[in-house]
């Protein structure tokens, strides 16, 4: 069942590859082998963007697959500044997000420049406007971030909280309404299992979505996992997160009239009379978290939100920057040490003294 997703994942990059220039292709198959097809479809979702609005600006008059390398060999400074201005004020992105296309951007011009080769042994293009180009300055400190973040996730006895939420409250709030009732007992075993394990790991959306049953281990507590990078990994998991699996499972052929061959850790209904049951795709988790945590009253919760909850969580009981990293998946330590930053009573407390008369300061 991985392999399929994967070769589905494969299709649709090459379904947009077909829409760009044969250097953007080439670029792609060069780093098939060191980025997931997600990322690659992303990439090259950004190089959609950047080639319409070289033709919607006139700067070529034929199509975005006909755009060729001398075109980009004659890029101007001022061309590169006016579509990163495009970005920003006209689509709204951020400056993070301005900066990741842009990025997408001079990987690909380094590799027309540095990288690929004529038949000659010239490279494609001799001049690179990309290096030129400088990335936003992107000012916000650990701490803003980390304090932007706090509003965000779950704290304190919010983790067990959601959990029940899911488990039985959220039935309970809809018990008038027999559609969201219904549909709710149906899969509440499901999305328990789904949130807790998020809770309980720190799980990636296309982690989770990516276990098989035979990833489990349930003497050790532990699922196998594809990460980013196609990395394999063992990631452990808590004994709450394992008890709601168990009870998932407990009705997860029956109840999903799963077929044998079937072998997706968590299912979705079928659909329709003839409908069959089939591997829960990432957007539907996405959505079913967005429901939860609507009703539940934190609207901002998402998928990623909850991972950010589990690491909070983790950092504040172990205290152990390394293992957390691991735990998560992250390739940089930087990365990981933003939860160092939040909810950092201790500074608190330290600040508030400063107001207390000195002797009930001591």
């Amino acid at each position: 069942m991985r392999n399929q997703n994967k070769q589905q994942d494969f299709k649709k990059l090459q379904t947009i590859l077909n829409e760009l220039p044969w250097y953007v292709d080439e670029f792609i198959n060069h780093k098939l082998r060191k980025l997931s097809t997600a990322s690659l479809f992303n990439y090259c979702h950004d190089y959609k963007i950047f080639f319409n609005w070289i033709v919607s600006e006139n700067l070529w008059s034929g199509t975005i697959k006909d755009i060729p390398l001398e075109r980009l060999e004659k890029m101007t400074v001022l061309e590169i500044e006016s579509f990163l201005n495009y970005l920003h004020y006209e689509l709204d992105n951020k400056e993070l997000t301005v900066n990741r296309k842009l990025s997408a951007l001079k990987s690909l011009f380094n590799y027309l420049q540095n990288i690929a080769e004529t038949p000659d042994l010239k490279p494609y293009i001799s001049r690179n406007v990309m290096a030129k180009i400088e990335f936003n300055e992107v000012k916000e400190t650990m701490e803003t971030k980390a304090n932007k973040m706090e509003g965000k996730i779950l704290l304190g006895d919010e983790y067990e909280r959601f959990r029940l939420f899911v488990a039985n409250d959220y039935g309970e709030l809809h018990k008038e309404n027999k559609k969201l009732y219904n549909f709710h007992q149906l899969n509440k075993e499901r999305d328990t299992a789904i949130v807790s394990l998020i809770l309980g790991s720190g799980l990636r959306l296309s982690e989770l979505i990516g276990i098989d049953l035979d990833d489990i281990d349930f003497s050790k507590y532990c699922v196998r996992v594809i990460r980013k990078g196609n990395k394999e990994q063992y990631v452990f998991f808590s004994q709450i997160a394992m008890a709601d699996l168990q009870d998932y499972l407990t009705i997860r052929a029956s109840r999903y009239q799963v077929d044998k061959s079937n072998k997706a850790l968590f299912i979705s209904a079928p659909i329709g009379p003839k409908g069959k049951s089939r591997r829960l795709t990432a957007r539907s988790v996405e959505k079913l978290i967005e429901k939860y945590a609507t009703a539940f009253g934190k609207p901002s919760l998402s998928v990623h939100k909850l991972r950010h909850s589990f690491a909070t969580r983790y950092h504040a009981e172990i205290n152990d920057v390394p293992k957390l990293r691991r735990q998560l998946g992250h390739s940089s330590i930087q990365t990981t040490m933003i939860y160092t930053h939040i909810k950092n009573d201790d500074l608190k407390t330290a600040v508030d003294k400063m107001d207390m008369p000195k002797e009930q300061a001591d």
